[in-house]
């Protein structure tokens, strides 16, 4: 064996599936006793969540396909995770050059940018000049998994001339990266020659890079795709390696009018096939769905990406919910991933700030980050993984004894936290006070609940009796007086009795 895929369906536990079950398994512990019952309270839409993580479970579910580590042996740096929907939902983040932006340094700052702030993986879509020393880069101090989409710099090798690629020239390519430590490709074999037209009457026609640019080659030559056609030496390349397969769509929706349409599904049925070739070869396999897609039309994509590929991992843009954001799409895109990360979805693909208006700064990754660890964690606590909640629960009760500093630590983001907080409190008496500039320190809830909370633990037992005694017999001169004026539910502004109104 070769691959985590090979490994598990002999039945072998790896160094990597013994870590990964560990990783997941972080904060299960304090979490255990109350698992069963949290479990049960989720709705994991037939997933099968567990109430602790064995390294045995993992190698169960990669064994099934339904769970994927994506860790080239070229790649020691690594620390192994794992993308499956019985499993903490993951997110990607993109970043990359382009011709007009950007350089090696900047990219890889971003990429170490977007792992502070918790990215699970990184792709690096770098379409610019040196692709090569970008990427090398990228990998030599990632720590996290790097996916890459080989077809940009097959691209970049014939001048940018669509027509001009060959089957020789990706393959080259994909030996070149597999060698560098790439851990997962973008690999568009389910764009095929039958399903262009059906991109004819859309709004956005073709949105997917790789998807253009193979549905260009392929009405140039008027051939199948050469992706599709030697889809199997890809499997025998990429197996060599243990690089992952994230079966790309590049026919999904770029808006919401072409969402679900039958070109999508059509590509969608397709990397269903090409899936069972893929786990024939040994080789581990996600799928990568939309998109554009508003919240009434996600479920359905996860149903039938579930249905198609035998349960392999969804990795999913998105799917932004709306198209009339722009410059706010971070936030129409996190409402679909939340949504279909609750539905199943393994790994949920970042959206930032600048999405269909720029190449993304350091900034922008940063709140695109931000905004998908929000999104996968909202998911995590609705299928009910154990111990999604035990972050929450810990913020929660140090707001409530106003732990100002416990309170920014716990956050996602204790920076911004911090900054808001000082920003009208900004003495350091103020981490101790118990109010906040919102409600200043006459009309906190909290603080008020805390008084009363202290008066009724301070008082005598005699005192308690005397309250619940006074208590009752106010209850007992409301109901007589209730009594008096004719038991009716309802009365005029000037008192007089009205008929109460069914």
């Amino acid at each position: 064996p070769v691959t985590q895929y090979e490994f598990a369906k002999a039945g072998i536990i790896t160094k990597e599936m013994i870590y990964v079950a560990e990783r997941e398994n972080l904060g299960r512990q304090e979490a255990l006793a109350n698992a069963a019952e949290t479990v049960a309270q989720g709705e994991s839409f037939g997933a099968e969540i567990p109430e602790f993580i064995t390294p045995e479970f993992v190698r169960d579910e990669i064994a099934k396909g339904r769970a994927i580590i994506p860790a080239n042996i070229n790649h020691p740096e690594l620390e192994p995770q794992i993308i499956g929907r019985n499993f903490l939902v993951k997110i990607n983040a993109n970043i990359g050059n382009s011709a007009v932006a950007s350089s090696v340094e900047e990219e890889v700052e971003k990429m170490v940018w977007a792992t502070r702030w918790g990215a699970d993986n990184v792709m690096d879509l770098s379409t610019g000049r040196n692709i090569h020393n970008t990427r090398e880069w990228i990998i030599r101090n990632s720590p996290v998994p790097i996916g890459t989409v080989p077809i940009y710099q097959a691209l970049e090798k014939v001048d940018g001339i669509a027509e001009n690629l060959t089957w020789e020239v990706y393959r080259d390519t994909l030996i070149e990266q597999c060698e560098q430590g790439v851990d997962y490709f973008t690999i568009h074999a389910g764009v095929r020659l039958a399903y262009i037209h059906l991109t004819a009457n859309r709004v956005t026609g073709i949105v997917s890079r790789g998807g253009s640019i193979m549905a260009k080659w392929m009405l140039a030559h008027h051939k199948e795709s050469f992706l599709y056609t030697h889809f199997e030496e890809i499997c025998e390349i990429m197996r060599a390696y243990d690089v992952s397969f994230s079966l790309g769509d590049g026919l999904r929706p770029g808006s919401i009018a072409d969402a679900n349409d039958r070109a999508q599904f059509a590509e969608l049925e397709t990397l269903g096939e090409l899936t069972k070739i893929a786990w024939a070869k040994g080789c581990q396999v996600m799928i990568e769905g939309p998109g554009h897609v508003p919240m009434h039309k996600i479920k359905v994509n996860m149903e039938k990406q579930l249905r198609e590929c035998g349960e392999a991992p969804f990795y999913t843009l998105g799917p932004l919910t709306t198209d009339i954001a722009p410059g706010y799409d971070h936030i129409t895109s996190g409402i679909g991933a939340a949504m279909i990360g609750w539905y199943g979805t393994a790994m949920l693909c970042y959206v930032t700030p600048k999405e269909h208006l720029g190449l993304p700064d350091r900034d922008d990754v940063k709140v695109g980050v931000i905004t998908y660890r929000l999104a996968a964690h909202a998911a995590d606590l609705a299928k009910g993984h154990p111990a999604a909640q035990v972050r929450d629960d810990a913020l929660s009760r140090a707001r409530f004894e106003f732990r100002w500093e416990d309170q920014f630590n716990l956050a996602l983001d204790p920076e911004t936290a911090r900054d808001f907080h000082d920003q009208t409190l900004p003495k350091e008496a103020h981490k101790v006070a118990h109010f906040c500039s919102m409600c200043g320190p006459k009309f906190c809830s909290m603080k008020i609940t805390a008084e009363v909370r202290d008066y009724a633990a301070n008082m005598t037992d005699n005192e308690k009796k005397a309250l619940n005694l006074e208590a009752e017999k106010g209850m007992q001169e409301m109901s007589k007086k209730y009594e008096e004026m004719g038991s009716e539910l309802y009365l005029s502004e000037s008192g007089e009795k009205r008929e109460a109104i069914d």
